[in-house]
Parts: C-alpha cells; sequence; structure tokens
C-alpha cells in the first residue's frame, strides 16, 4: 500500500491535472449545456467509469501492451476518433432544433454509454497512467498492481468530484440557455465543434 505522504503527493498533483479543463470536462460541459444537469452528472459517471477500466488495465499490464504496440495504438485511437466523429456528426444533422426533442433523446442510459466510450476509446487516458502513476509506486511497499488500483482509485473519486462540479455549474445554466432557439442552436452546433476537436485531438495523439 502507499504511504500516506504518497497518497497526499498523488492527490494533490491529481487535483492540479483534474482541475484545469480538459477534453473530459469539455465533453461534460457541452452535455450539461445541451441537454441538462442530469445528462451531465450521467455523463460524468460514464467518464470516471472509463477511467476505472483503464486503471484495471494498467494494473493488469494492458497499457503497457498499448505503449508497446504502435498497431494497437493506432487502432485506439482511430476507433476513438471515429466514434466523436459520429457524435459530431448527430449534432449537425437537421431536426434536433428545440429543448423538446434535445431532452428526449437525453436518455441517461445514452449519456453513460458516451461517456465510457469517450474515455475509454481515449488513448491518452491510457498513456497517462503509464506515464503518471508509476512516479508515486514503491516496489518494496508490497504489490504494484494492488499500488496501482489505490492510486487509481483516488484518481478517479477526485476526478468525479471536479468533472461532477462542471456538470452541475453547466446544467445550472442550461435551463435559461434552451429557452431561446438561437441559443439551443448554437450550443447544438458548438457541441459538434468540441467533438471535432476532440477527434483530432485523439488522431495527433
Amino acid at each position: 500500500m502507499p504511504t500516506t505522504a504518497t497518497l497526499i503527493a498523488f492527490a494533490l498533483a491529481t487535483l492540479a491535472i483534474v482541475a484545469v479543463p480538459g477534453p473530459s470536462v469539455a465533453f461534460v460541459v457541452t452535455r450539461s449545456l445541451e441537454h441538462g444537469r442530469r445528462a451531465g452528472l450521467y455523463s460524468v459517471l460514464g467518464i470516471e467509469t472509463g477511467a476505472a477500466l483503464h486503471v484495471a488495465a494498467a494494473s493488469a499490464g494492458l497499457a503497457a501492451v498499448l505503449q508497446r504496440s504502435p498497431a494497437a495504438h493506432t487502432t485506439l485511437r482511430w476507433v476513438g476518433a471515429l466514434y466523436l466523429l459520429g457524435l459530431a456528426v448527430q449534432q449537425f444533422r437537421p431536426g434536433r432544433e428545440g429543448e423538446g426533442l434535445a431532452r428526449q433523446v437525453a436518455s441517461p442510459a445514452r449519456m453513460y454509454r458516451d461517456g465510457v466510450l469517450v474515455d475509454l476509446l481515449n488513448p491518452k487516458t491510457a498513456l497517462f497512467f503509464i506515464a503518471f502513476l508509476p512516479q508515486f509506486i514503491d516496489p518494496a511497499r508490497g504489490s504494484v498492481a494492488g499500488q496501482v488500483v489505490v492510486l487509481g482509485a483516488c484518481f478517479v473519486l477526485l476526478a468525479l468530484v471536479c468533472d461532477g462540479g462542471y456538470a452541475l455549474a453547466a446544467g445550472g445554466v442550461a435551463g435559461r440557455a434552451q429557452s431561446s432557439p438561437r441559443t439551443t442552436a448554437a450550443i447544438r452546433i458548438g457541441g459538434g465543434v468540441v467533438y471535432l476537436t476532440l477527434a483530432a485531438a485523439a488522431l495527433a495523439t
């Protein structure tokens, strides 16, 4: 098990990372603005589930395989980018104007699923755990896999709090934003641009 000092240092370093808006925050804010606070929170749960799966993969050594295999990394990168492009197409297609339709398609299952896949198909997340976690691992403290799980769980919990805060903040203004058809259309198009940007970032990894 990591020492208390190691856990504190890791938590502080993690907070410095997750508090700064990045791809996950952009995804959560977009979903919260377009579909409301509830959808944003389901998206957060999905993203953190994806992060937890990355932690499990790292503890099992699968992340190291991804690091050593350019083909596996490239495949994951393209699958993730194509999924994000699919989300962008949904944003730009005709017939999505209006709050009623936005609320209709914002099922909890879909919001959660999209969050899981967006994070799970992001090779940056897997490589993050390869580059970041080992700095806080001490083989002399026991099982390396066990330490990865403990530190990974700490990361997921802190990310859940930070991303959840962004979802609540963005969801709080969603109702007022969606009262205007022009603003609703701008949010929808802005969401498409966000997904295109995330897809481009995945390809540029």
